[in-house]
């Protein structure tokens, strides 16, 4: 893969768990093209790092321009986290029944947390909001809440993780940390469709 700013990537074939390129080269770098391979190269100090591609069958060469949703893109990039901040600040009450937003990027002296809300309760909540929930998401709010709850009047701060999707390992320890989790359905916030109607039965 290689974007527009000149950084160059190499991605697993397979898939897994990692979201981090196999190898990438951030910019500026030189592209130089050849039959049947492309030499990638970037100047580091004195010395220079270079990756020689061999190509052996091309599957598939495409451009995708990427942009914000609002713009006529035919492919535009969807369901970011800045995006899914914004509409739950709005309608803080999908992240738990009776919340109310108190603040965005609420700071801490490690970093913002997305929202801090109140409950019915008047209870402090904090909201860590991902498009995709791992491991890691995790533990950033375990360590947001840390810091949150040293301020006496913040002890009892419990802790949301709210994503499009939250990975089962993900769940297991957010519960044992005894933070909630929350899956939101994008085209609901937005008010595009209505929410599915689950039935109970006594």
């Amino acid at each position: 893969m290689f974007k527009a700013d000149g950084t160059f990537m190499v991605w697993s074939d397979h898939g897994g768990s990692s979201v981090k390129p196999l190898n990438w080269m951030t910019p500026p770098t030189v592209i130089d093209e050849e039959p049947g391979k492309m030499i990638v190269r970037k100047r580091a100090g004195a010395s220079e790092d270079r990756v020689e591609i061999e190509i052996a069958e091309v599957l598939s060469d495409v451009t995708h321009e990427m942009s914000s949703p609002e713009e006529d893109i035919a492919l535009a990039k969807d369901g970011v986290e800045a995006h899914l901040q914004e509409l739950l600040a709005e309608q803080p009450e999908w992240c738990g029944e009776g919340l109310r937003l108190v603040r965005r990027e609420w700071p801490t002296d490690i970093g913002p947390v997305d929202l801090m809300c109140r409950d019915g309760e008047e209870q402090w909540v904090a909201v860590e909001i991902k498009r995709v929930a791992g491991l890691e998401a995790v533990e950033q709010l375990t360590r947001y809440l840390q810091r949150i709850r040293l301020d006496p009047a913040f002890a009892l701060c419990r802790g949301v993780l709210a994503a499009q999707a939250i990975k089962r390992q993900a769940r297991v320890l957010a519960e044992a940390r005894g933070i909630a989790c929350v899956e939101v359905d994008l085209a609901v916030l937005r008010g595009e469709r209505q929410p599915d109607l689950k039935l109970f039965a006594a």
